[in-house]
């Protein structure tokens, strides 16, 4: 089966044969991926051992490894097809939301504040892990919802961003 992953604007092209073997934009890769319960996964890759937690949403899909977020979407050959007819690959909007539950160690950020695309706004803690919660766009900080110490849902809005004429 086919897939392309979109991780920051970059695109991934895997496939996986029916015997478990994953190429990576035609590369060969050694992985082994086991589900340890819930949502955390032991990941084995290079000779490299890493837990990953692995939220999947509707539209996204959250990845937190070695203390970083990554937010991705995967989408299957009839997916990706469709999009590009369209003219119309993913775009992120200038929103962050918390990928799951936790609470607020830190915002690094205020209302009226230039950021750039992949800036910290956010530290959520969760699972005993610390996450950097990026920009997903340039712009300026339009709103911040939360303080230090504020538990928050999964999915609750957390900062809004006004994408510069650049992005938009």
């Amino acid at each position: 089966m086919k897939y392309v992953a979109i991780i920051n604007e970059q695109r991934y092209e895997i496939e996986i044969d029916n015997a478990g073997g994953v190429l990576v934009n035609g590369e060969p890769r050694d992985v082994d991926f086991l589900n340890l319960g819930g949502s955390l996964f032991s990941v084995i890759t290079e000779n490299r051992s890493f837990e990953a937690v692995i939220d999947d949403d509707e539209d996204k899909i959250a990845v937190m490894m070695t203390g970083r977020l990554f937010e991705t979407q995967v989408l299957d050959e009839r997916a990706m097809l469709m999009l590009q007819r369209r003219g119309a690959l993913p775009v992120s909007s200038g929103e962050v939301h918390a990928p799951m539950p936790g609470l607020i160690v830190d915002v690094t950020t205020l209302p009226g504040a230039a950021v750039a695309r992949g800036d910290t706004v956010i530290i959520l803690e969760s699972m005993k892990m610390q996450n950097e919660l990026k920009s997903p766009a340039d712009g300026v900080v339009s709103a911040v919802y939360v303080e230090a110490g504020q538990a928050v849902d999964k999915n609750d809005l957390l900062v809004e961003i006004k994408a510069s004429d650049a992005e938009a």
